[in-house]
């Protein structure tokens, strides 16, 4: 599974990989299918990054103000993952307003290189509440920044599984095809268990928020278009990475 959790770490992050240590041969649809399966292993990584920048901004610098910790925490998770998902946030944020309601036009808007107000006032929205959160975090709350990640890109597996990928030619149409969908549900219940060990019985409350926003997002995903693309399943991830952190929080 070495090839899928590269393939993964290429597409999701910006982590340096060695040169060439990928073929073309290696993405076969097999491949890009069984990659999604190492999405929540991704979040797992960049959550464990998170935490060992706030561990190590608490452990060097124990009077520093909050609002720095939210800042780089911030800015390291934006550089991590390439600012990938909120492309795909902006992307879904213009096509819903700017489609007015026609599958046809929101599907064109989305493929629209230039952002539009809407997807610049969701991104800063998204960024400003994250940026929120995290000024709350301290070394004691750890488990909100390696969860969150986790649970998002986990929630791309369950999106896949359960929803039609509308563009036949788009980047995550083999993704989704070709998604194992019994290992896929293995990977869920080691998250959802994982989950609750960290959390007890407050992962019920987690999950319960987490379901209600999925399906939420999938009911505007299916009526307006007809299923997903890559550009929602990247909304959804950042969508779903804020509700867990506030969700977290709140508990």
């Amino acid at each position: 599974m070495l090839r899928p959790l590269l393939i993964a770490l290429q597409f999701l992050t910006r982590l340096p990989l060695p040169k060439n240590i990928l073929k073309k041969t290696d993405y076969s649809p097999e491949q890009l299918g069984k990659s999604v399966l190492m999405y929540p292993i991704v979040g797992l990584l960049i959550g464990v990054i998170l935490v060992l920048i706030l561990m190590g901004i608490s452990s060097f610098a124990a009077h520093v103000q909050p609002i720095i910790i939210g800042a780089v925490l911030l800015f390291s998770w934006v550089m991590l993952t390439g600012a990938l998902h909120l492309d795909g946030l902006s992307d879904s944020a213009d096509a819903w307003i700017g489609g007015y309601g026609d599958r046809d036009k929101t599907l064109a808007i989305m493929k629209d290189p230039y952002c539009g107000p809407a997807g610049v006032s969701i991104i800063v929205i998204t960024l400003l509440i994250k940026f929120a959160v995290l000024t709350t975090m301290s070394s004691q709350s750890w488990i909100s920044l390696l969860i969150s990640p986790v649970i998002a890109r986990s929630a791309i597996l369950v999106l896949f599984m359960t929803t039609p990928y509308v563009r036949k030619q788009g980047i995550g149409s083999l993704h989704a095809e070709h998604l194992p969908k019994f290992f896929a549900g293995l990977i869920l219940l080691l998250v959802i268990v994982a989950c609750g060990y960290f959390l007890q019985l407050k992962v019920l409350w987690l999950l319960l928020a987490v379901v209600v926003v999925f399906l939420l997002l999938r009911y505007f995903m299916v009526s307006r278009i007809g299923g997903t693309t890559g550009d929602t399943a990247g909304a959804m991830v950042e969508v779903v990475e804020v509700v867990v952190l506030l969700a977290l929080v709140l508990l």
